[in-house]
């Protein structure tokens, strides 16, 4: 078995495929009909498709979340930079300034790694 794609609700697609596209840099992979994206970081895929419900806040830190999806990188200042020209606003860590957090529009939270770095 092995993980095929992840999906993520979104409560507005094209709002989430701007982020996703514009901010991160995800390559668009597929667009089908009006409610769902197909985008791609690296090999794994990702599809944002339309939140049928509204869920409960995610917490305001990262740590308070139940499901956090972590990028990689393998220069972090940089890619910090980049993204914040993009428009992403960092918000806390994971306890530590190595690795800063950020969440999605639906608040979806992430963090960003370098792995190398990162033991």
């Amino acid at each position: 078995m092995k993980l095929g794609h992840i999906e993520i609700f979104a409560t507005d697609v094209e709002k989430s495929l701007e982020f996703y596209r514009d901010i991160l840099g995800f390559e668009v992979v597929a667009i089908q009909g009006e409610n769902f994206a197909w985008l791609k970081a690296g090999e794994m895929e990702f599809l944002i498709r339309p939140r049928q419900n509204t869920l409960p806040e995610s917490g305001e830190r990262y740590q308070h979340t139940p499901i956090g999806l972590c990028l990689y990188t393998d220069d972090l200042k940089g890619k910090m930079e980049a993204l914040k020209s993009n428009g992403l606003e960092f918000r806390g860590d994971d306890g530590s300034p190595d690795c800063p957090t950020f969440r999605d529009p639906d608040g979806n939270w992430f963090q960003l790694v370098d792995p190398g770095e990162h033991q």
